[in-house]
């Protein structure tokens, strides 16, 4: 019996967790399924119920929830010896002090560097620091926001990328690549919701390596459903892909849009049940 919890992949049981905590009844449906399939807004008490009651489940979300945030991802990264622009990552403000003493000095790599908070996407809450005053505003945001709970910041390396990063789309064993390119050159951010363009041809060979490197991580890791952004620095003869986040729900405009997409999901789906011998 397969149990789906995605509401666009019909099993032969379909249940929605959206807004509530995952049950007994929830138990007692994953425990007489062969296989459960889970969606991408999946929390994390679903997906531990999941796997501990079923054998097959996907996607494989045991990094997304071991590794949170964009903190655990840098460390993630440095576990598995992906290439990612130097980070320093602090829990809090007060650690970040710990660390530096009891002023704002620049990190090693000195100023411009990126600050970003270790949460939220679509390049929200991310800055590029210029000079100490910028530096000392993001430190006093990142203590107003300790105040509601949300904590964690990172101070990254700034890679001039010519103004484009590269995504690359990982569902099951299909593997997709697009560059997203800032027009507006007073932003360096390149997200599409920050106003970039996709652009699905240049580079070819970059965007192979981009892959490789990429698919690569996901045997080691797992992962078999995430959106990864990747740098290339700019000007570079021979430059290599350097990890920057993972995204595991991410936008579907460079993959033809959501009916594309969940096209592409449905039929990774199926292959995965049919080499577990689940699927007919």
């Amino acid at each position: 019996m397969i149990l789906s919890y995605h509401p666009c992949y019909s099993g032969d049981q379909n249940r929605l967790c959206a807004g509530r905590t995952p049950d007994d009844t929830d138990a007692a449906a994953i425990k007489t399924a062969d296989a459960v399939i889970l969606p991408q807004g999946c929390t994390s008490a679903l997906f531990e119920m999941a796997v501990e009651n079923c054998a097959h489940v996907f996607p494989d979300y045991t990094r997304r929830f071991r590794y949170p945030g964009k903190i655990g991802q840098v460390q993630l990264f440095r576990k598995y010896a992906a290439p990612h622009p130097e980070t320093l990552a602090f829990p809090s403000v007060d650690d970040f002090y710990r660390f530096s003493g009891s002023k704002n000095p620049a990190p090693s790599f000195g100023y411009p560097f990126v600050f970003k908070f270790s949460w939220s996407g679509e390049g929200r809450n991310v800055w590029i620091v210029n000079h100490a005053e910028e530096f000392s505003r993001l430190l006093g945001k990142a203590a107003a926001f300790e105040q509601s709970g949300q904590k964690g910041f990172l101070l990254q390396r700034f890679v001039e990328t010519g103004g484009r990063s590269l995504r690359v789309v990982v569902i099951g064993e299909t593997c997709r690549s697009y560059w997203r390119v800032q027009t507006d050159p007073s932003c360096f951010r390149t997200q599409t919701a920050q106003g970039a363009k996709i652009d699905h041809h240049a580079d070819k060979g970059l965007q192979e390596q981009a892959r490789t490197a990429v698919m690569h991580f996901c045997r080691g890791t797992g992962i078999n459903l995430a959106g990864f952004d990747l740098l290339f620095t700019n000007g570079d003869c021979d430059p290599a892909a350097l990890f920057l986040e993972i995204n595991y729900y991410f936008g579907r405009r460079g993959l033809g849009g959501a009916e594309a997409f969940y096209k592409m999901l449905c039929g990774e789906i199926d292959k995965w049940l049919y080499q577990r011998g689940l699927l007919q």
